[in-house]
């Protein structure tokens, strides 16, 4: 059980005061916030550990980084208000070269991902270049969600388009990717398109790092071509849809396109409705709706499958 005075303990120190205010306005690996505080890792590691330990700050591994955050606990939301309040007007000349590291390490994460897109742009662009224009399948996308998103889970979010597009109309978006390369890529392009109300994590698709029912729509945006076992994708889904919540599977119909296998690492050649259906049942979920966008040599699919509400128990 976490001790009050033990809070006020880990307040008490301005570089601790500092990480609290660098957290607040993004997320951050260990070695960004030692870029930024000018320190060694070892000893921000320590003014972390005393943040976490005080319910402040909470510590999630991604990869070989391990990646910093303000917590969301009851304590710790009033007392950042109460931070707000005791330094308004009160910025000094270390917190302006806070900021100033800060907006570098930004910069940063923006060259990683534009070197990234650089790289890989000629691959992308055969692999668009085979179906319908992107913009009218996120059109549909949208016309199939509506504005009822709640709380929002964007699985394989890659460089994390879905949060893009959807995440304002969300309560919360939590994107989950396996590739700590692709969430890097992610954590740049949200922090600079200014979207809010998302966090990132690393985990697998058959495994995901969610609670039961803690999502209201999840989104599978041309990820599960690439599992070699959907049907324990869907299973898992299925778990962490909440009653009544929904699920869009967005991908290819059934194709003949063998190279996408061999070349681009694709362990399935598109779906068919009735086998779609299947897994949708096996996993207690219900097909709502399919949507097919022709225009290319592959076919795109939209799949909308809803985990039914819980039944009220009648009277006797």
């Amino acid at each position: 059980m976490i001790e009050v005075i033990d809070i006020f303990r880990a307040l008490a120190d301005p570089t601790r005061l500092r990480i609290i205010a660098l957290l607040r306005t993004m997320e951050l690996s260990v070695g960004e916030m030692a870029q930024v505080l000018e320190q060694s890792q070892p000893r921000v590691s320590r003014h972390v550990r005393i943040l976490c330990d005080a319910g402040l700050a909470t510590r999630r591994r991604e990869g070989s980084w391990v990646f910093l955050a303000p917590a969301p606990s009851a304590l710790a939301v009033p007392l950042f208000g109460l931070l707000d309040v005791a330094t308004a007007g009160q910025g000094d000349h270390q917190q302006r070269a806070d900021v100033a590291r800060l907006a570098a390490v930004r910069a940063d994460r923006t060259a990683a991902a534009s070197r990234y897109f650089a790289q890989h742009a000629d691959h992308w662009d055969a692999i668009r270049s085979l179906h319908v224009a992107e913009s009218a399948v996120e059109a549909r996308m949208h016309a199939v969600l509506g504005d009822n998103i709640g709380r929002l889970v964007d699985i394989g979010t890659g460089t994390g388009r879905m949060i893009e597009l959807f995440g304002s109309k969300a309560a919360h978006t939590v994107g989950i990717d396996r590739s700590p390369e692709m969430l890097r890529l992610a954590r740049s392009k949200l922090s600079e398109s200014g979207a809010e109300k998302w966090e990132l994590r690393q985990g697998d698709l058959t495994a995901l790092p969610l609670e039961d029912s803690s999502a209201d729509t999840v989104i599978l945006h041309q990820v599960l071509h690439y599992i070699p076992t959907p049907e324990a994708a869907l299973a898992e889904v299925g778990r962490l849809l909440a009653p009544g919540g929904r699920l869009l599977i967005v991908d290819f119909a059934s194709h003949d396109r063998e190279e996408l296998r061999v070349q681009d690492a694709h362990a399935r050649l598109g779906f068919s409705d009735r086998q779609m259906g299947l897994w949708f049942v096996a996993a207690g979920l219900s097909l709502d709706r399919t949507e097919t966008l022709d225009g290319g040599e592959l076919t795109v699919k939209l799949w909308l499958a809803t985990r039914p509400a819980l039944m009220k128990a009648i009277a006797a």
